[in-house]
């Protein structure tokens, strides 16, 4: 009967322990660091290395984390290209944990080899993902002259939105 007693007290301790450890409230890392990642994509057509270091200073950025199979990703991109006039004096990186061959499938399904200043790549190793927390796709992070950022974007949000915002 100790035993069962002792059991029942241990078992009430330690449900009050559990509820009473409660987590700290944090913040995503791209709101605790709040200037563009240090990224490394591999571009489609030709799989050369581009970097934040490659990006143009005092232009704003768009980084989008995508993946090329996914239907809201096809939508969004033939939205952010009807409104492309919008978005020729910002630079746009796109970037996808996928393989590379789905990258490229990508790229050269929606013609996007004719937008100079957009990037599509595959993130080996999903750093953009992991950084800005993905949990669904796209996701759309804006940045603005001085590279610091300005706002995220979900993957209903439509261009001619997110071109207000620029």
């Amino acid at each position: 009967m100790k035993k069962v007693i002792f059991l029942i007290v241990l078992s009430f301790t330690t449900v009050h322990f559990l509820y009473a450890q409660s987590a700290p409230s944090k913040e995503p890392v791209y709101k605790t660091i709040p200037s563009i990642p240090p990224f490394e994509i591999f571009t489609a057509p030709d799989s050369i290395p581009y970097k934040k270091e490659n990006l143009k200073k005092r232009k704003k950025t768009i980084l989008i984390v995508f993946s090329p199979d996914c239907g809201h990703c096809i939508n969004a991109t033939k939205d952010m290209l009807e409104h492309f006039d919008k978005f020729k004096k910002v630079q746009i990186v796109m970037a996808s944990p996928m393989a590379y061959s789905e990258v490229l499938k990508f790229y050269n399904d929606l013609n996007l080899k004719d937008y100079q200043n957009i990037k599509v790549g595959f993130d080996r190793g999903y750093f953009l993902g992991t950084f800005f927390e993905v949990r669904s796709f796209p996701a759309i992070f804006l940045y603005d002259k001085k590279g610091n950022f300005k706002k995220t974007f979900g993957s209903d949000t439509p261009f001619e939105t997110i071109a207000e915002s620029l």
